[in-house]
């Protein structure tokens, strides 16, 4: 039986996975999917009480959330892929390391 480690909160929403083998497919999407909505949300969130309080139209207010998120998403999305590139490449360069160890 494989025991897998117990990570916070916070870990096992952004990255749940130890490192030690490349993330599958899945997995990547999983870590994009989670970067690209949940730091936008926060983000959201954040705007929300600026918008309450500068007394915004419902429309410009939908507006700047609306646009909030969706930058947000794609600039956090592209922190996601290169989490999940370089990961993997350093599960790979580890495997080759532990590979190139063992034969000699």
């Amino acid at each position: 039986m494989q025991h897998r480690p117990r990570y916070r909160l916070m870990r096992r929403i952004l990255y749940p996975y130890d490192g030690e083998q490349p993330l599958s497919l899945k997995q990547s999407l999983r870590v994009m999917l989670g970067w690209m909505l949940f730091f936008p949300a926060c983000i959201s969130l954040l705007i929300l009480p600026v918008v309450v309080f500068a007394s915004y139209t419902l429309q410009r207010a939908l507006v700047l959330l609306i646009f909030a998120f969706l930058s947000s998403a794609f600039f956090f999305g592209i922190l996601g892929l290169l989490i999940v590139s370089m990961s993997n490449k350093a599960a790979r360069f580890r495997q080759a390391r532990k590979a190139q160890i063992g034969q000699q």
